[in-house]
């Protein structure tokens, strides 16, 4: 029989008490058979492979994934100014932060899950409750990185390109569970057809290069998603203007 995540977390001996395990799986720092633990009172199995990653160096563990791209990609992010859109916790600002970027526009539908410490960096413009479809900034920016779940790429990457300088890039995290029909998602929201993920890849790559951007790599994501969705982020950039 399952029980509570944070009850499991702690029964196994992982934390000294349940308060300890709630806040690590509030801030994503549970993983429990490769998938992270949403909610304290998430049922999982008292068997499950449970993994602590608070040595993570990031408020978030897309901060991992944004890491990966930056390096994969040698992307420069020192100086430059950024757009987060989908920032959620942080991570990404986070990892873009410690990597030198000048400011930071936090984008997201949402409110209240940005991390204190991003909050009062005087480097973060917090926009929350915030359609990136919709907004408007007050200056074109370098880089723009995306995550976001619940919808498709192939509606962000229009306005994203309208709010980036004449030079600038995209790193997009591709979650196929957002991109394929609802016949290619199994339990839990799992995309296992591995021609599912193909097309996927395939509808918000032609989309972008559709839309002036040149595709200039794509990777796997380091860590799987928070329900255990293998992902892939891309690197754009605009292509030149003739």
């Amino acid at each position: 029989m399952k029980k509570r995540a944070d009850i499991v977390v702690t029964e196994q001996g992982l934390t000294k008490s349940r308060t300890a395990a709630a806040e690590l799986i509030r801030t994503g720092n549970i993983i429990a058979d490769n998938a992270t633990v949403k909610k304290p009172s998430d049922l999982i199995s008292p068997d499950a492979k449970i993994q602590i990653i608070t040595e993570l160096p990031y408020v978030g563990r897309g901060g991992v994934k944004l890491a990966h791209a930056l390096d994969t990609f040698h992307i420069k992010v020192s100086g430059k100014t950024l757009v987060d859109i989908g920032a959620s916790t942080g991570g990404f600002t986070d990892c873009a932060l410690q990597y030198g970027a000048k400011k930071i526009y936090a984008v997201d539908v949402g409110h209240s899950q940005l991390a204190e410490e991003l909050r009062k960096d005087p480097r973060v413009i917090v926009m929350e409750r915030t359609d990136i479809r919709t907004v408007t900034l007050p200056e074109r920016v370098d880089l723009a990185v995306i995550d976001v779940s619940f919808i498709s790429l192939v509606h962000i990457l229009p306005r994203t390109k309208e709010l980036l300088a004449p030079h600038g890039e995209v790193v997009a995290l591709i979650k196929p569970q957002f991109e394929v029909g609802r016949e290619h998602v199994g339990k839990q929201g799992v995309v296992k057809n591995e021609q599912a993920q193909k097309e996927a890849l395939h509808t918000v790559l032609e989309n972008a290069e559709d839309l002036g951007f040149s595709v200039q790599g794509i990777t796997e994501s380091p860590i799987l998603g928070g329900t255990g969705n293998k992902e892939f982020l891309a690197y754009f950039t605009l292509s030149p203007v003739s």
